[in-house]
């Protein structure tokens, strides 16, 4: 498979932590670690047992962007069949962070330190962004001399605003923790390592606490409402709660209102 170094999976309950495990590299990102993330969140996406996922880096920081040696690779030798090659590496490399933002399980990406380049196009596919205050981010394709092209300028906007965006995407500038909160890009900062990961861990805890249904539903709705709009979001709402209502754990719910007492939801 050729990925299985790049990650540590550990599941606790039904918490899945995603772990980006290239630390003497920087959790540098290449095309196995693409491939990687895809094969990953399709598998939680279809294990019943995971209902969170939580990504946090090994080493020194989160990610320091693209592996620059296997971004020589796309240079190729100007022929149309190497930029055919290149037109289909950028496709994979979009396709494996859709991946993050399609699988139904919601995802909270928990960062330190460095988390640039390739690593905001990461971010920006995932549902829920906190960082430690010594983050530091930046969307800095322009820079290099190329144009972000596997999520950045697509998802980015719609998290923090188009002013915040352009900025940011036609400058290069890095930003960190403090800006970031303002802008919304993450929501929380945290003072060190310990308090991000449980930060993450709380975090993941409220989410358990509702309905799998509702939560897997929501995100669907967020994401058909962001690309489609208003009023065919509505539409596709009422149509997917025709379809669900009564759930057994909405009714679930109702019955735990009237006991005073927590739910117990089953995802059925």
């Amino acid at each position: 498979m050729g990925f299985e170094h790049l990650f540590k999976v550990e599941q606790e309950g039904h918490i899945a932590w995603l772990i980006l495990n290239r630390p003497e590299k920087r959790n540098a990102i290449g095309f196995d670690f693409f491939r990687g993330i895809m094969a990953h969140f399709q598998r939680f996406d279809e294990d019943p047992s995971v209902r969170v996922v939580i990504m946090k880096g090994e080493g020194k920081c989160f990610t320091a962007g693209t592996d620059v040696m296997e971004l020589a690779e796309l240079i190729g030798d100007g022929s149309a069949y190497s930029r055919e090659l290149q037109r289909e590496k950028i496709l994979l490399g979009q396709e494996c962070f859709n991946a993050i933002e399609k699988c139904r399980k919601p995802s909270i990406a928990a960062v330190h330190n460095y988390c640039v380049g390739v690593g905001v196009d990461l971010l920006s596919a995932c549902d829920i962004r906190i960082a430690t205050r010594d983050a530091l981010f930046g969307v800095r394709e322009t820079r290099m001399g190329v144009v972000a092209d596997v999520g950045t300028l697509q998802r980015l906007p719609h998290i923090i605003g188009h002013g915040w965006f352009r900025e940011l995407a036609l400058t290069g500038r890095d930003f960190g923790a403090e800006e970031a909160l303002r802008m919304g890009f993450i929501t929380r900062i945290c003072e060190d390592r310990e308090a991000l990961y449980g930060e993450a861990r709380r975090l993941a805890s409220e989410v358990l606490a509702c309905s799998p249904l509702a939560v897997y539903g929501a995100k669907d709705v967020i994401l058909y409402s962001r690309d489609h709009g208003v009023y065919p979001g509505l539409k596709y709402v009422a149509q997917k709660n025709a379809a669900a209502i009564p759930s057994e754990d909405m009714l679930e719910a109702m019955q735990a209102f009237m006991e005073k007492r927590p739910p117990v939801f089953k995802g059925k």
